[in-house]
């Protein structure tokens, strides 16, 4: 999207093979060696008269829940299928925030160079699966793997895209009206025609009420890694994607775009310069209008908060910002001060609401390989928690030296193991736990679950107490025995 845009001149790949060039949004290198996003990126871009904060994130199922948190700073979201899996089970998990959120979606069907389903069966497992109506906007012509291009239903015309070398350049488009469509095309094009004017029969037309309602989703057809499609993407989401409006505060009034200056943090990142161990809070601007060098207040505290070091994002190329508006990105430098979640305001006080954690399913004790780097074992895992990248849970029996590492995936403790060796030169061993559940509970319980078996209470850095369990049979059963112990995830079953 940022080559459409022509911010940078070549796309990249995440692996970079064949002197391609590396991906602007995955910087890591663990990113670039497994081929994987594993960390959120911010990349603000001009296109025409727009101003785009593109927040992208991770895919696999074990860095979920640092989409989760981008989805708290968004105000329209992109969601990607794969032609031939469609939706995976992380995706319907992150879908069930955005409805929470109330975030309209947009749809893009990826893959479709490659063998893969019918797109109608792709349509209807969207419907049945997650309740929004597709309301395609493109169609493909040719079945998955044999790709000719797309119709677009706006205009009737046949959109057919150029490769261009390794899709390392922008995929030009050649339009074709309906009559040369279906003399070049044929029975490919005659059946993608007919499957249009079943979509209009079913009710399945872009209504911007509805998509902005969540009722709806509008969907495109492409291939990525060629660049097919990825233009009409961003042209449909400048098109149709809506700007920035009043955000609710924690105590549900929306507060005005004019309202004086606020914003909220959703992302703490350390590491992006190797030239010096910074750490950045992303910040969203809500209202007003965001000054370099403003003295703002923390909410939280209501300690003043200095910006004079606040930067624009690319990636992990940063620049001086002097001025933000509301729905920026700003990237505020050495802001150790700031968690995920605090608010800052200028003026009239605010307080955003908080952001809340996935349940953890994956459990490990970390501890420093070698003892004499104890130091910078226990800064490295102060880091790591502060960014969110693991929870980290403690408890007297345990001591400090052994913290529990939380992880909604298993994946997540090579992303410590890597961080600590290679940022903080502290080397860990990880002994897994056999705990594949979590609860919070409350302080009176903490003595009668410690009794049962296969039960273990320990607190989080925010003074959460959280219940882990070996099974759901083992949860089910002390909460039988404990009904008023545990307390219920916040959302659908899936966030505590």
């Amino acid at each position: 999207m940022a080559l459409h845009a022509r911010v940078i001149g070549e796309a990249g790949a995440v692996h970079g093979k064949s002197g391609r060039r590396g991906v602007v949004s995955d910087w890591m290198t663990m990113e670039r060696a497994r081929g994987i996003s594993i960390t959120s990126a911010a990349l603000q871009f001009g296109y025409g008269d727009v101003v785009v904060n593109l927040l992208d994130t991770p895919g696999h199922a074990d860095f979920s829940e640092d989409t989760y948190r981008v989805l708290a700073a968004v105000d329209c979201a992109v969601m990607l299928l794969d032609a031939a899996k469609g939706l995976e089970p992380q995706t319907l998990k992150l879908f069930e925030v955005c409805r929470y959120r109330r975030i309209p979606v947009i749809t893009f069907v990826n893959k479709w160079d490659r063998p893969g389903r019918h797109a109608l069966d792709l349509m209807d497992e969207i419907e049945q699966r997650i309740g929004l109506r597709p309301t395609p906007l493109t169609w493909p012509v040719g079945e998955a793997g044999a790709f000719r291009g797309v119709l677009d239903r706006r205009t009737g015309e046949l959109v057919r895209f150029l490769r261009t070398s390794g899709g390392a350049r922008r995929a030009p488009e050649l339009r074709l009206d309906a009559d040369r469509a279906a003399a070049e095309e044929g029975a490919a094009w005659h059946t993608a025609v007919e499957e249009a004017e079943l979509l209009s029969a079913t009710d399945q037309d872009h209504d911007e009420k509805a998509f902005l309602a969540g009722e709806t989703t509008p969907v495109l057809f492409g291939a990525a890694v060629l660049n097919f499609g990825v233009g009409q993407l961003l042209d449909t989401l400048i098109d149709v994607a809506p700007p920035p409006g009043p955000r609710e505060d924690a105590g549900g009034t929306p507060r005005p775009l004019d309202a004086a200056f606020s914003g909220f943090v959703f992302k703490v990142q350390a590491g992006m310069d190797r030239a010096h161990r910074d750490r950045l809070a992303f910040l969203r601007v809500c209202s007003g209008v965001f000054e370099r060098g403003m003295v703002v207040t923390h909410a939280g505290t209501g300690k003043p908060f200095a910006t004079k070091y606040a930067q624009q994002v690319f990636g992990r190329e940063r620049s001086t910002v002097d001025v933000a508006y509301p729905g920026d990105i700003v990237g505020l430098v050495n802001a150790s001060a700031l968690r995920i979640g605090d608010t800052l305001y200028d003026a009239e006080p605010v307080a955003y609401p908080g952001i809340p954690s996935f349940a953890p399913e994956h459990f490990a004790v970390a501890r420093a390989a070698d003892t004499g780097r104890a130091k910078q074992f226990r800064r490295g895992i102060e880091q790591l928690e502060q960014e969110n990248v693991v929870q980290v849970l403690r408890s007297d029996r345990r001591g400090s030296a052994a913290p529990v590492l939380a992880a909604v995936g298993p994946m997540q403790f090579e992303v410590v193991a890597h961080r600590l060796e290679h940022e903080f030169g502290a080397e860990v061993r990880l002994d897994r736990l056999d705990y594949r559940l979590a609860r919070r509970t409350a302080a009176a319980a903490v003595d009668a679950l410690n009794r049962e078996r296969g039960v273990e209470v320990l607190e989080r850095t925010d003074g959460e107490l959280l219940a882990l369990f070996a099974d759901v049979w083992r949860l089910r059963s002390v909460a039988r025995d404990h009904p008023d112990a545990l307390l219920e995830p916040l959302i659908a079953g899936a966030v505590d």
